[in-house]
């Protein structure tokens, strides 16, 4: 071992005099058009030499590239002893794009000088040929300049040759080059811009006859679709652009597209999915550099799903190829990729094999390679993933200066979306070193950068959004963590307000991860205290259930218990399993008052002597699908002594009373539809409600999501009450309510609400959704509810977690309404009444009756 640690220092110490590099955000781009002129413009068919640039074309395509530049080398030679400047230019072009494969980025950089200056120095020649070749040769500087992470430089480059291929009236070489451009633009991180100039190019393309040129575009777009987050669109994308390679029988294409479609059902947490992709693409891809990205992406999968065989032989194989891979940024991730899943196999089965030597050469390599691209974003990644080397295997001095080295060069190229992975690193290094002061501090900046970030998409890695239970949330856990290890005998007022500040700002990060987008950014607010509620942050630690109470007055409160993360998570889920179930009361009981003593007793004296109506809490993890209002001390619920309600964060949503007259539109289903059971009592449930306050009804067949729209868009009713079946989970694309004619899903919401939303933007003052349930199983289900509420613009959300019999529902929004327009009550306290309605009736009494409703967002 201390052999080994040594080379390890030898390691570290190379690399610390190491240059900064250029940055990178790896795309891709159409195969390049070669260099050429039309042959009946051409006299190039007459000479002797013309098949060298021919014969260089054909190794190039078959991925021979020190061949193909051998024979355009030649073709140089012989095009200059004839004086034939503009073949030579072509031969001269060519070659740079074989130097960029090759890695040979001087020499590519010269060849592409020269082709140019011969260009410039041939203005006489025919101007059609010449501006023809010009463009191409300037498509390919445009590559390498994106390849050497020039990437503006790039943009400019082809906006130049674009505007020569419009000039002379090649009309597809102008698509291909705007979809170049829209490679560099997503590098820039402007991915709206590419898509839109993606959308344009396709929609030119259909109605033309299927190309690689169509298949690129399609391609592309569906690479950036995913980027920005709608997930389902870029596969439909995607599969447009396979069956059109497949028509034209493109292999490369082919696999290339299942790339694409395995990395979106990678994001799209579809596992299996994804490693069918991957294999397909395997066996698919002509070039390596394809089948290595695949196989790389394959491997981490297989270790997340415990296929540690499979893991090991195809580890095997990718090490093996590795060594045969021209130098390129593509290799150069696949290398840091692999790294990283050795890395993880080790850790997760304490294996010695791959040792951490092995796993750190392999970093090494990647490291100088980058340096010889002149890509500081992957070198700083390299660097970084490096230091985690060094920190698995304790060598904590040398992890701290590789981190901080990767950091360094992050921050020069303000990439805040790596940057953040090392000043979490850092603070990791830190906290283990006993530097909890310099730790805080690191976990704070990065908490910053991802604030930053979530504020910027453009600036957001897919990848980001992908790992966020990996890579984003454990930020804000460790950072609460810190924070709340007591310095004596108690934690000081300013780490609590830290704390739980940090604890809203993981919520917001989670409801946007949701909806995978900043759609929240709008809304943030400087949140203002209700002075007569009471706010409850409870959190779940790997090794404790830490709960900070904000009482009135700003007065704090915290206190811990040592439970291990597992058996809070137990509890709650069997608690969630029994509350619906009919004859399990005594179990619900047992349960809830363990809960209550975690998350309520502690602080029953300093609730009763503040003398607070209303607790608000900001729930984390598993707690989000259990009903605060359930919580028992052994002879009152939780709902007998106060109002409840629930926030995602107090900076979310500002609570105030409404100045509106209630009128409700007011929709559901009483008869079975799309799959779902008849809900007989709905029909009464909507007249009470029209009993009680004005309204118009949408039932049955009359409830469509069309008549929905227009009916909330007509009418300036503040209520919208949907008493039909939905599901809630923590992923939007399984979140969704019924209507008659389709399930309407979260994200379709806002189209819903938004001619509203924009004319009055607190036009829905009460969302009321009496018959969902949450995703059985699913630990953050109960996210989906707030996802529902902010997606259509809803100050307060009233929920059920879940579905129950519907009679006792019309009974309890019976009761609802009726007080609802007592403008003495709050919508917390109004809510508790009519919950207490039903525990006060022996046909109710139990909890599975009333305790799944949930107010969620503005309790006033």
């Amino acid at each position: 071992m201390a052999r080994k640690k040594s080379r390890l220092r030898k390691i570290k110490r190379f690399l610390s005099v190491l240059l900064l590099l250029a940055m990178f955000l790896g795309t891709g781009l159409l195969p390049p058009t070669f260099a050429h002129v039309n042959a009946e413009n051409s006299s190039l068919q007459k000479l002797s030499y013309a098949h060298l640039l021919e014969q260089g074309s054909k190794f190039y395509e078959a991925e021979r590239f020190a061949e193909a530049a051998t024979s355009w080398q030649q073709g140089i030679s012989a095009f200059k002893a004839n004086e034939d400047e503009l073949r030579q230019a072509i031969a001269l072009g060519n070659l740079s794009l074989a130097y960029q494969q090759l890695g040979q980025w001087s020499e590519a950089e010269t060849a592409i000088a020269q082709s140019l200056n011969l260009l410039q120095a041939a203005k006489n020649i025919d101007t059609k040929e010449r501006s023809q070749i010009l463009a191409q040769v300037l498509d390919i500087k445009g590559r390498l300049q994106l390849a050497q992470s020039k990437a503006e430089d790039a943009l400019d480059t082809w906006r130049v040759s674009s505007d020569i291929y419009t000039k002379i009236g090649d009309e597809r070489a102008v698509i291909q080059n705007r979809i170049n451009q829209a490679q560099a633009l997503q590098t820039l991180g402007f991915y709206r811009q590419a898509e839109k100039t993606l959308r344009e190019s396709t929609q030119i393309l259909q109605s033309q006859p299927n190309s690689p040129v169509k298949v690129a575009a399609l391609h592309s777009l569906g690479n950036v679709v995913q980027v920005t987050g709608d997930l389902e669109t870029s596969r439909q994308i995607l599969q447009q652009s396979l069956e059109i390679a497949s028509s034209l029988q493109d292999q490369e294409a082919i696999a290339d597209i299942f790339l694409s479609l395995g990395n979106t059902a990678r994001v799209q947490q579809d596992t299996q999915t994804a490693i069918k992709f991957y294999q397909q693409t395997i066996k698919t891809a002509t070039s390596p550099i394809t089948r290595i990205q695949a196989q790389a992406n394959q491997l981490r999968l297989l270790l997340k799903t415990e296929q540690l065989s499979a893991f090991q032989t195809l580890s095997s194989e990718i090490k093996t190829q590795l060594k045969d891979l021209p130098v390129s940024r593509t290799a150069i991730s696949a290398r840091i990729n692999f790294a990283q899943s050795l890395m993880q196999f080790r850790k997760k089965t304490a294996a010695d094999t791959p040792s951490s030597l092995d796993i750190a050469q392999l970093l090494a390599t990647a490291i100088e390679q980058a340096k010889n691209l002149q890509d500081k974003r992957t070198q700083s990644y390299a660097i970084g993933v490096l230091g985690q080397v060094y920190e698995q295997t304790q060598q904590l001095s040398d992890a701290q200066n590789l981190t901080q080295q990767a950091l360094f060069i992050a921050q020069a190229i303000d990439a805040k979306d790596i940057g953040y992975q090392w000043q979490w690193q850092l603070g990791r290094l830190l906290k283990a070193k006993g530097d909890t002061k310099g730790a805080v501090a690191a976990y704070t900046e990065a908490v910053n950068n991802l604030q930053a970030l979530r504020s910027d998409l453009v600036a957001v890695n897919s990848a980001v959004k992908f790992s966020f239970r990996e890579e984003v949330e454990p930020v804000y856990r460790e950072l609460v963590d810190l924070l709340l290890q007591s310095q004596g005998n108690q934690v000081s007022s300013e780490n609590l307000a830290k704390a739980s500040n940090t604890i809203e700002l993981l919520q917001i990060a989670e409801l946007e991860n949701f909806f995978r987008n900043n759609c929240l950014n709008a809304q943030i607010l400087n949140p203002k205290k209700d002075p007569k509620a009471a706010i409850i942050y409870p959190f779940i630690l790997p090794d404790r259930l830490e709960v900070i109470l904000q009482l009135p007055q700003q007065r704090w409160l915290h206190y811990s218990t040592p439970v291990v993360e597992k058996e809070v998570e137990t509890t709650l889920a069997q608690l969630q399993e029994n509350l619906p179930k009919p004859h399990t009361l005594r179990q619900v009981q047992s349960l809830s008052q363990k809960v209550y003593k975690w998350l309520i007793q502690p602080a029953e004296a300093a609730l009763a002597e503040s003398n607070t109506p209303t607790l608000v809490f900001v729930l984390d993890g598993w707690l989000r699908n259990i009903p605060m209002a359930a919580l028992y001390d052994g002879k009152q619920y939780l709902v007998e002594k106060y109002n409840i309600a629930l926030t995602p964060s107090l900076q979310l949503i500002e609570p105030k009373t409404s100045q509106k007259e209630f009128k409700a539109i007011a929709a559901g289903l009483s008869e079975a539809s799309s799959g779902f059971s008849a809900l007989p009592n709905v029909k009464l449930e909507l007249e009470q409600i029209r009993s009680q306050v004005p309204s118009s009804i949408l039932l049955n067949q009359e409830f469509t999501s069309e008549a929905l729209q227009n009916r909330i868009n007509s009418l300036p009713f503040p209520i919208v009450h949907l008493a039909t079946h939905g599901q809630f989970s923590s992923k939007a694309e399984e979140t969704f309510i019924v209507a008659w004619d389709e399930r309407i899903y979260v994200k379709k919401l806002n189209e819903l609400v938004r001619t509203l939303e924009q004319n009055k933007p607190e036009a829905i003052e009460l969302l009321i959704l009496s018959a969902c349930q949450t995703a059985a199983g699913d630990e953050q289900a109960a996210l989906g509810i707030a996802g529902v509420a902010f997606q259509a613009g809803a100050r307060s959300t009233i929920a059920s977690l879940w579905n129950l019999d519907d009679e006792s529902t019309a009974v309890l929004m019976n009761q609802f309404y009726q007080e609802l327009g007592n403008k003495n009550l709050t919508k917390a306290e109004v809510l508790r009444h009519a919950q207490l309605a039903l525990l006060q009736n022996p046909k109710y009494k139990r909890p599975r009756f009333w305790a799944p409703y949930v107010l969620l967002g503005n309790w006033l």
